[in-house]
């Protein structure tokens, strides 16, 4: 009796798993696009990733751009992302803010990381230390990346257009990040506001198809001028339930004037991007 017992238990852990996997598959299927790039639902904070071909076209070069919150839920958006893998190639950490790194925290306990780079500020606040402590005890390389810096990675480059040494306070030396994917590019504009943004353009080839829109979609970012020179195809804004006004009603209105397709993880979830051909296909997940 015993033995039939356990033998139905086994079963039905097996069943469970089989869906686990079966679900997995049908939300994230495995294309043949040599880039997706995800859009993470974490509250009101920035994180994505992006999964870039390597040079041998034999996996995927994991790089994730900031962390959102302590509490928004990062490791579930990377395990529906990963699956079981628990290594990230880099990091990116825009600018120590909790709303940008704390969720960081988790992943750096649970996650191999083979190396960070961040804007070359620090901070005293206490999560920021903690974050520090475990790059430290883990031995991951961290970088401070400078403007104009630019990290190589198979067909893939990441090119620093703000950090530290561009801007007057903590929002506006947030880094800037141009991701050229083999063509495909992608621009991660940080908390800058609208000033910075018109410095940026002056001053960089800043044209992109995806915008990771400044600031959660706030009222002082998003400079037309400046969104006509990216002239994204498509616009993402990061942001959750908040008492800010983000996203506000003026930065739609720009979006919309320029023709961008615009998406917020508040509204559609998790965002995914890939190549397809000569197109870029976009997919909301609204509970990852």
């Amino acid at each position: 009796m015993k033995k039939e017992f356990n033998l139905l238990k086994s079963l039905i852990l097996l069943l469970i798993l089989l869906d686990v996997v079966i679900w997995y598959f049908i939300l994230f299927p495995k294309s043949l696009s040599d880039f997706e790039l995800y859009f993470l639902k974490v509250g009101q904070g920035d994180a994505s990733m992006a999964l870039l071909t390597d040079e041998n076209h034999t996996g995927f070069i994991k790089v994730l751009i900031d962390g959102g919150p302590a509490n928004g839920n990062l490791a579930l958006n990377l395990e529906k992302i990963l699956g079981s893998d628990r290594y990230i190639d880099l990091v990116f950490i825009s600018h120590p803010q909790t709303d940008h790194f704390g969720g960081l925290i988790e992943i750096f306990k649970n996650y191999r990381i083979g190396g960070v780079f961040y804007n070359g500020e620090i901070s005293s606040d206490s999560s920021w230390k903690a974050l520090e402590s475990l790059i430290n005890i883990k031995k991951i390389p961290k970088i401070a990346i400078l403007r104009d810096e630019m990290v190589n990675y198979g067909f893939n480059t990441i090119k620093a257009l703000n950090s530290a040494n561009f801007g007057p306070n903590t929002n506006n030396s947030a880094l800037v990040l141009l991701l050229n994917s083999n063509g495909i590019k992608t621009l991660f504009t940080g908390d800058i506001d609208a000033a910075t943004e018109v410095l940026i353009s002056k001053s960089e080839d800043i044209g992109a198809d995806i915008l990771k829109v400044s600031h959660h979609g706030s009222k002082y970012s998003s400079d037309l001028d400046f969104l006509k020179k990216v002239n994204p195809k498509v616009s993402v804004i990061e942001v959750g339930k908040n008492s800010y006004g983000h996203p506000a009603k003026e930065v739609l209105d720009k979006l919309n004037l320029i023709s961008s397709k615009i998406f917020n993880t508040y509204d559609q979830g998790l965002i995914k991007i890939i190549r397809e051909g000569n197109d870029l296909k976009v997919f909301s997940y609204p509970n990852p």
